[in-house]
């Protein structure tokens, strides 16, 4: 089976590639990146000596390449990962958010009708719902759950899924959503969080933190995503919208407390700064749905998924520092610019 993994040069999406290689090496993964900003071929490093993989620089929105990539590959799934996802991004920039997550994913579905794949995937985010109060722990967002945006980024997500679900109905598409947690772990692209207050405080710079940094997340280590993606696409049907969650609900200005001690650094790095401009308040999800359907659980306590992820950007100097100095972006035309294209 050969699976296309698009944006498999971004975090999550390259943890998969690896995790697919791992599990399913009977498969064949190719991996399609623009290589924007936060695309990071050194990612996949190891995945490129592995003759089950190839990967293919190139736009999810940019038709004719999408197509040509079809006709030459004739994937059996595409799993889209492919999205600019920083917030604080799409508050400056929102028109480069609607031309990836929602025009890029017509572009993909359309490809995926015109050559006849059994599975398109959609990765998605419990940000389509909104957020939740801070003093009703007792919520959840479920599958049902009415989506209410309140970003850039997390209207073009839920357009981007509304999308999916019409493609489904009214083209018969076999196309599944997944909505997940903030994910944490490896290959974590240090502008986000947990990655970023682990760099600034190995670095002993401040650590900024929005307003008093009492907004609450659902950590899912990213292996644990991986695995449901999986399931959901090997026994998933058609139609599918599950809900991935860890119940590793945590305040950030904790999290922050918890890199900082492990690390062995003071308290007063840490630095509050003015809060982002609709803040969500918390995210929780419910995933008893894929639990019961597809007998998946998270694997991994945030307790341990944490400091397994501070290890590794511990063990991982030179490909967070590459990525602070910008040399990660030469890092593609090293490896194929003699090449041509792919």
């Amino acid at each position: 089976m050969k699976i296309v993994v698009t944006g498999g040069a971004g975090f999550i999406g390259g943890n998969f590639v690896y995790y697919e290689l791992a599990h399913h090496p009977e498969d064949f993964v190719l991996c399609y990146d623009a290589l924007t900003y936060a695309g990071n071929l050194e990612t996949l490093a190891e995945a490129q000596q592995n003759p089950h993989f190839k990967f293919v620089r190139g736009d999810i929105a940019d038709r004719a390449a999408v197509e040509s990539l079809f006709e030459q590959e004739k994937p059996d799934i595409v799993v889209n990962f492919a999205a600019e996802s920083h917030v604080d991004r799409s508050i400056e920039q929102p028109d480069i958010f609607l031309r990836t997550n929602v025009l890029g994913t017509g572009v993909l579905m359309d490809a995926c009708r015109k050559y006849g794949i059994t599975r398109y995937h959609q990765v998605s985010t419990d940000e389509v719902y909104g957020d939740l109060p801070l003093d009703r722990p007792d919520l959840f967002f479920t599958e049902d759950t009415p989506l209410h945006t309140s970003s850039p980024y997390s209207a073009s997500k839920a357009s981007a899924d509304l999308l999916v679900m019409a493609y489904h109905r009214t083209y018969n598409l076999p196309a599944s959503i997944s909505r997940c947690s903030n994910n944490y772990g490896p290959y974590h692209f240090p502008e986000k969080l947990i990655p970023l207050m682990i760099v600034n405080a190995l670095a002993d710079k401040k650590l900024p933190v929005y307003g008093a940094g009492e907004n609450v997340r659902d950590w899912l280590y990213v292996e644990d995503h991986c695995a449901a993606i999986d399931l959901i696409l090997r026994k998933g049907k058609p139609g599918d919208v599950f809900n991935i969650g860890g119940h590793n609900e945590r305040r950030n200005i904790d999290v922050v407390k918890i890199i900082l001690k492990a690390l062995g650094k003071p308290e007063s790095l840490i630095e509050h700064v003015t809060d982002r401009k609709g803040h969500d308040r918390r995210y929780a999800i419910d995933p008893a749905k894929i639990q019961a359907a597809l007998g998946w659980t998270p694997a991994t306590k945030f307790e341990d998924g944490i400091q397994r992820t501070i290890e590794w950007y511990l063990a991982h100097r030179p490909w967070w520092e590459h990525i602070i100095s910008g040399d990660y972006q030469q890092y593609y035309e090293k490896m194929y610019g003699h090449r041509g294209t792919l």
